[in-house]
């Protein structure tokens, strides 16, 4: 908001700039300077001796009042050759200095004329000019005041608009504070407004489609939970019937097609549990923290997915100055294995793992040699379902869920996971995490 009124400031003090110029260069080309007609007022008493008195004499009284001039005058008075004179008179002023009229030089604080035009004067004296040099010429003071009118100005119009627009910008700021704690997660906060504030409709409008969000998300949770729960039920009596069809069945086939129904049943269960993990993590789950050495948590991971991994070779690269972090170990541990079972599902033969701290983070990075991932499609991964189009297959590309636990697990922590791309040639999955616990920040 500071920035904004700022912007503001700056916008107008331009404006009225911009409008001086602009004014000063109408008035100019119509009606002309009207800083030469304040220098013109200022030399008007030696503009005036010299017409008035130098210029009545006759021709040879004409070069002596002249010489009393210099007397008594402050100003220096001298003739110079008319070439001499044009070579100084500004261009656009030549033709009025050749009609033998006073031409002003205001940044020299002088004035130049022709003595005549006829030389009769004295002999020569239409080829000489007067110079008069010293003028108490000063448009400074004219133009300071000018700058201070339009200051002036310029403040009896910022004033009162920051006091109209305080009211809006402290509202507008709280608006700013509730839609920074709603896109926190805090979903039932609301905006607090007068029907007299002039903000009143916009927060209205706001609280609206944040009602209409948490609604929403309210709805989605508690059917996802719920379906979760649901197909408990049937799973198991289809599990308890399975086994009795297998005890009574004797024929092959029939224990063949039993051993199918049996496999999608597991994978079938398999969605169930993903499904309940992921929506207990939409909830803003409660960390169960307790300090654990890094290292430990990550042999065990690979520990528990020997079998999967057997048949790559998983090089490991824990640095010594990780020690332990206060975490939630169980939820770490389900990250991490799901990164690894991941691994397993697309590398061709190598996995690695790194474990080292950097900038007081902890960095755990997992490299694998597969295909890789789209540099477009390095974001849409971590949504729930999504899978890459070469891992339509299930049997390879499994529910979709697995990254998606894992992000959620990564920001119940405080902290990220990006995707780059490996020295292996396949993917590297970055999980950056805070020493200790920080706020978690969920995405709902």
């Amino acid at each position: 908001m500071n920035r904004l009124f700022l912007r503001f400031v700056i916008l107008v003090m331009l404006s009225i700039s911009v409008a001086t110029i602009a004014v000063y260069v109408v008035i100019r080309s119509f009606f002309g300077d009207p800083l030469e007609e304040v220098a013109q007022q200022q030399a008007a008493g030696q503009v005036f001796l010299l017409t008035q008195y130098v210029d009545q004499a006759g021709p040879d009284e004409w070069l002596v009042r002249l010489n009393k001039i210099r007397e008594i005058t402050h100003s220096k008075l001298e003739l110079i050759p008319l070439q001499s004179a044009l070579q100084q008179v500004a261009t656009e002023k030549k033709p009025q200095f050749m009609r033998g009229e006073v031409v002003i030089d205001i940044a020299g604080k002088s004035f130049y004329r022709r003595v005549d035009l006829q030389g009769l004067r004295y002999i020569g004296s239409d080829e000489e000019v007067l110079h008069a040099q010293e003028l108490p010429i000063d448009v400074i003071p004219v133009i300071r005041t000018e700058v201070v009118r339009y200051i002036i100005v310029a403040l009896c119009l910022l004033i009162p608009i920051a006091i109209w627009s305080s009211s809006h910008w402290r509202g507008l700021q709280a608006l700013e504070k509730v839609a920074d704690e709603f896109g926190e997660g805090h979903l039932k906060i609301r905006a607090q407004t007068r029907e007299s504030d002039s903000i009143y409709p916009l927060a209205q409008r706001m609280n609206q489609m944040a009602a209409r969000i948490e609604g929403l998300l309210d709805a989605q949770k508690s059917l996802l939970h719920s379906v979760s729960h649901e197909l408990r039920t049937p799973i198991a009596r289809l599990e308890f019937g399975l086994e009795l069809l297998r005890n009574a069945a004797k024929d092959p086939k029939l224990e063949t097609r039993a051993a199918a129904m049996e496999a999608d049943l597991l994978e079938l269960n398999s969605l169930v549990t993903e499904l309940l993990s992921l929506s207990k993590l939409d909830q803003q789950p409660a960390l169960k923290l307790a300090e654990f050495v890094v290292a430990d948590c990550l042999e065990t991971c690979l520990d528990s997915l020997q079998h999967e991994l057997s048949g790559f070779q998983v090089d490991t690269l824990f640095s010594d100055a990780v020690g332990s972090m206060i975490a939630d170990q169980h939820l770490l541990a389900r990250a991490v294995s799901n990164l690894l079972r991941n691994a397993g599902k697309y590398a061709s033969q190598h996995i690695s793992l790194t474990l080292k701290k950097a900038a007081g983070d902890i960095i755990i990075m997992l490299d694998d040699d597969g295909p890789g991932i789209p540099v477009e499609e390095r974001e849409q991964i971590f949504n729930a379902f999504y899978r890459l189009d070469r891992s339509r297959d299930r049997a390879t590309g499994g529910f979709g869920l697995g990254l998606a636990i894992t992000q959620k697990a990564i920001q119940a922590h405080g902290g990220r996971i990006t995707v780059e791309d490996s020295p292996l040639g396949g993917a590297r999955f970055v999980l950056s995490l805070p020493a200790t616990p920080q706020a978690a920040v969920i995405a709902t």
